[in-house]
């Protein structure tokens, strides 16, 4: 008998092929809805897990507080920084509220130029903070008051500081004061002590300032240096250098102009 055809062949393919029949899409899916249902139980428990263990239970509270500083000045004591920040000891450590202890110890404490308030996991809280460094003193009722390099008046001390100079504000009614205000007339002053060179700056006794554009300088053995304003104080404190070493023996500067500096006196 001859062989079964092509036709035939084909024929019997398709039905052996059609006799084990695929799984349907509604069967390879039927067990997933039940998966996804666990899983977003599981995840539901895990969640209210966490803020139980953050919240609610006793693993994660603030049980120590340390304060350290930064290089720099330290006059504060960390019990006057520690009573100022009352850290709520106890409380979850995930709802410590770091910018109101921050805010409040910078509010309360003008003496400290930074606060860094960071999470020391499972239990302990830093303070990290950095003094404020004198530049001037101003000469106050029998005590000096300090002012930073920004012109910030932070502290008060009985005595002045060995290699502080002594700002003296001599200010009278003027238009250039009732454009700038104080403030700003003392935070340009003290602009002018961190331009000096580190020679000048040693020897600076006061910083005399009778407008904003009426600055003088007074300098150990009875030398004077005419400022000016702040402005291009770089440019000036170069020039000062400059015409110093070349007039040796001078008492009298004046860099107001920093293009034409000039010196006398002897």
């Amino acid at each position: 008998m001859a062989g079964a055809t092509t036709a035939e062949r084909g024929g019997l393919r398709r039905t052996s092929d059609s006799g084990r029949r695929p799984p349907t899409r509604r069967r390879r899916w039927f067990g997933r809805p039940r998966l996804l249902a666990v899983l977003i139980v599981m995840a539901a428990l895990l969640g209210g897990f966490g803020t139980w263990a953050l919240y609610g239970s006793d693993w994660l509270r603030v049980e120590r507080v340390s304060v350290r500083w930064h290089e720099g000045p330290r006059v504060l004591t960390a019990d006057q920084v520690l009573e100022v920040a009352d850290v709520p000891v106890g409380s979850p450590m995930a709802s410590l509220d770091k910018g109101a202890i921050g805010d409040r110890l910078l509010a309360e404490l003008p003496r400290l130029a930074s606060v860094d308030v960071v999470r020391g996991w499972p239990h302990g809280v830093a303070l990290k903070v950095t003094e404020r460094s004198p530049a001037v003193l101003i000469a106050t009722g029998g005590a000096f008051r300090e002012v930073d390099g920004e012109g910030v008046v932070f502290g008060e001390r009985a005595e002045a500081l060995p290699g502080v100079p002594l700002l003296e504000l001599e200010l009278t009614e003027s238009p250039s004061l009732r454009r700038f205000g104080e403030d700003r007339v003392r935070a340009e002053a003290v602009s002018v002590v961190d331009a000096l060179p580190g020679s000048v700056r040693e020897d600076l006794r006061v910083v005399r300032v009778a407008s904003f554009d009426a600055i003088t300088l007074e300098l150990s053995g009875d030398r004077v240096v005419r400022w000016g304003s702040a402005e291009d104080s770089d440019a000036k404190a170069t020039a000062l250098a400059a015409v110093m070493n070349a007039a040796d023996g001078a008492r009298h500067f004046d860099v107001s102009a920093p293009s034409a500096p000039a010196a006398s006196g002897g």
